[in-house]
């Protein structure tokens, strides 16, 4: 009996083969497009794509343009090919606006681009992507069902392109007076990511390596410029200290301000 359960699936299967074949080589854009939605409620979102690839252009300026855009990129979506899935999501929403699957295009434009963003010390192109992509639903649908999924998804975002400038102002601060001087490039680097993201949960570590590296370029400046950068340094002291009095840095702050102090020429 398992034999022969055995025996008649592989023939299930390989009629479906079959079929599928036929009809990818099938020059009938009806039949390729009806095979296409059965493939794509059976899961066989591989199928999908490879047959609606050469039928979309044809289907796009008809009324099943708009169904036709979505299974493309709903597919993609569900294979996994984010950026793929993205682009396709982007064109059902400018070809047919106001169609009825607008809002969720508009999501799963930015979700698949969310989705693709890689880690903070990778290119973050997918990132911008996303956060274009998803502000722009905000901005069409302020009140949208995904609204919240879509504000969560954009604090994400930008903490990871906050510390991505974090990571890099670390590298400066690290390098020192290596070739130049480093801690400026630190500074402007890290007071850049607390102007572009003032709500980020790094900002403790920004506000303290501003000072940190304050703190090594007033230690180390000729006599010349070393009080008007001790001064600085103790004023980023105070900055950090208003907004963190009990932050993870703080005692660490006050020994930088203690060795400011003593820098410090009173007047």
């Amino acid at each position: 009996m398992r034999k022969l359960l055995s025996i008649c699936w592989a023939i299930i299967l390989l009629s479906s083969c079959a079929e599928y074949y036929r009809v990818q080589k099938s020059l009938d854009v009806s039949e390729r497009y009806s095979y296409a939605k059965k493939s794509y409620n059976e899961k066989k979102y591989s199928r999908v794509v490879a047959l609606l690839e050469d039928v979309l252009p044809s289907l796009s300026r008809t009324s099943e343009g708009p169904q036709c855009t979505y299974l493309m990129a709903d597919s993609y979506f569900n294979m996994g090919q984010e950026a793929e899935a993205s682009r396709y999501f982007q064109t059902y929403y400018t070809s047919y606006p106001k169609s009825p699957m607008e809002e969720e295009a508009r999501y799963k434009s930015g979700y698949c681009l969310f989705k693709a963003s890689p880690e903070a010390r990778l290119d973050q192109t997918d990132s911008y992507g996303a956060i274009k992509e998803l502000q722009s639903y905000l901005d069409f649908y302020p009140e949208g069902k995904y609204k919240e999924e879509v504000q969560s998804m954009l604090f994400e975002l930008q903490d990871k392109l906050a510390y991505k400038e974090l990571l890099a102002a670390r590298l400066y601060y690290n390098l020192g007076n290596y070739l130049g001087n480093n801690y400026q490039s630190a500074v402007v680097t890290a007071r850049n990511a607390l102007k572009d993201f003032p709500y980020t949960k790094h900002r403790e570590e920004l506000l303290y390596l501003v000072l940190q590296a304050k703190g090594e370029e007033a230690e180390q400046s000729v006599l010349a410029k070393q009080q008007e950068r001790v001064r600085e340094a103790i004023d980023h002291y105070y900055a950090y200290l208003n907004e963190f009095p009990e932050g993870k840095n703080a005692k660490a702050a006050t020994r930088i301000y203690e060795r400011m102090n003593k820098l410090l020429i009173k007047e």
